[in-house]
């Protein structure tokens, strides 16, 4: 009788252990989803975490979607299977270094459950690196460099800050009230193109290039996270949790371009393209400094370290200036290859990929921090606009309309191709550079393993 209490006190006692640890590992894949972090990074973040609470990989299965996580841990006589619902997401790049940070310090330095608890909580409530305003100032001069690299002038570009800045706190007092993410965005984007719109009301000799704010006020929406994250998680052959990523960037675009679309319909905004020059007539140093204010500004919406600005800003000078010497040809001011926007992007995405794979060991950052707010100056806006532009002003009644349609469809197409060449380009160097890290992490996982089981601190579940 006292043996049969014995066992049973030490199953119960096996058991609460086990459901603590697979607790913590949610947990922790939790804050991953929550934070935007790809499918890849994620499951293997979980692994690492999983190692160090002493669950075998061979026994561990891990399901990740975009609204769950499941983890399983089977072995011979028994099986336990627990879910974590994701509350919500947000892109949160600090939060996604410092817990691949905290899986290997756990291992490392020998952590109780409790201390590991403890530091993973401390992730999950730290403030933000910035205020909502500096988020939104940033945002907005971010908007102000698009408008520069779409053409316009230095006093534009402060009309296109002036309208994002109001459009992005507005997003956010939207996202703090609970409204839905995608009515939030809508509005949002309304507000901004109504104040770029008014700024065209301003005396003429303010800015010879007044209607370039419409082009780039509601960019901050653009977004650049989730879409790279839906291309790496299709090449990594996460399909699903791809296939919903897209979904959610593809409704995000779709509440900005009604929210933009409802502004140009009230307020009568006519088809201004033809009467502004697209040829591009900068230098590439103000190319340079509007790519720099943009990387700058993204980082501050994914809450980068601020020790990394400066990082990311001369990621984005690369790209861009990497993008115009490929796609600019003799016939501009600037010198280039000619090879066209599209080839440029993937060019410039491809370098910065390429750089960031060798950067990630000098500044202890996962490869999308660096990446992915370097080379979002690139996004192509005055297509994405000119596609919208066209479709908004037509008329089917019209025969002469055919032509403005296929102009229309041209530019939904070629800003597709960019973006998509964008994400590719930041995917596939990171892709193939990681099989390489791996390798090199996964022996430096199970050196560090061993040595725990020869202090006696690690106990195999």
């Amino acid at each position: 009788m006292i043996l049969e209490e014995h066992l049973e006190t030490t199953v119960k006692a096996h058991d609460q252990q086990l459901h603590r640890r697979v607790d913590l590992l949610l947990r922790t894949g939790k804050l991953l989803v929550e934070s935007l972090a790809d499918t890849n990074r994620i499951v293997r973040n979980m692994k690492r975490t999983a190692a160090y609470l002493g669950i075998p990989e061979e026994k561990l299965h891990i399901n990740v979607s975009f609204t769950m996580l499941m983890v399983n841990v089977s072995g011979g006589d028994y099986s336990f299977t627990k879910f974590q619902r994701i509350e919500g997401h947000g892109v949160n790049m600090t939060a996604i270094s410092e817990v691949s940070k905290l899986s290997w310090r756990a291992i490392e330095n020998d952590y109780t459950l409790d201390q590991y608890e403890e530091e993973l909580e401390k992730i999950r409530k730290k403030k933000r690196n910035y205020t909502p305003w500096q988020v939104a100032i940033g945002a907005g001069f971010a908007c102000g460099g698009f408008c520069i690299q779409f053409g316009c002038d230095w006093v534009a570009f402060l009309y296109a800050s002036i309208a994002a800045i109001l459009g992005m706190r507005l997003r956010q007092v939207c996202n703090e009230s609970g409204l839905n993410h995608y009515m939030g965005i809508a509005i949002s984007a309304f507000v901004a193109t109504i104040i770029a719109w008014a700024s065209t009301l301003l005396p003429a000799e303010w800015t010879s290039t007044p209607w370039h704010p419409l082009l780039a006020c509601a960019l901050f929406i653009v977004p650049g996270v989730p879409l790279i994250n839906f291309v790496d998680d299709m090449l990594d052959n996460y399909i699903q949790v791809g296939i919903v990523r897209a979904v959610n960037t593809l409704l995000m675009v779709a509440a900005m371009a009604f929210g933009i679309a409802f502004a140009v319909k009230l307020c009568h905004i006519e088809n201004f393209f033809p009467t502004i020059s697209m040829v591009p007539h900068h230098q590439y140093w103000e190319y340079a400094i509007a790519a720099a204010i943009s990387a700058m500004g993204f980082s501050m919406i994914f809450n980068i370290q601020r020790r990394l600005l400066w990082v990311v800003a001369i990621g984005g000078i690369i790209a861009v200036c990497t993008r115009n010497f490929v796609n600019l040809g003799p016939s501009t001011d600037n010198i280039g290859l000619d090879m066209g926007l599209v080839i440029g992007s993937f060019s410039g995405a491809v370098l910065v990929s390429l750089i960031a794979i060798k950067a990630v060991h000098w500044f202890h950052v996962p490869n999308h921090v660096l990446t992915i707010p370097s080379v979002i100056p690139m996004i192509p806006g005055v297509l994405m606009y000119r596609m919208l532009f066209g479709i908004i002003n037509i008329n089917v009644q019209s025969i002469d309309q055919v032509t403005p349609l296929m102009k229309a469809i041209e530019s939904g197409v070629n800003s597709g191709l960019v973006i998509m060449c964008i994400a590719l380009g930041v995917a596939i160097p990171n892709i193939f550079g990681r099989r390489f890290i791996a390798s090199s992490k996964n022996k430096r996982l199970a050196e560090l393993l061993k040595e725990r089981k020869a202090r006696g601190k690690f106990v195999e579940w």
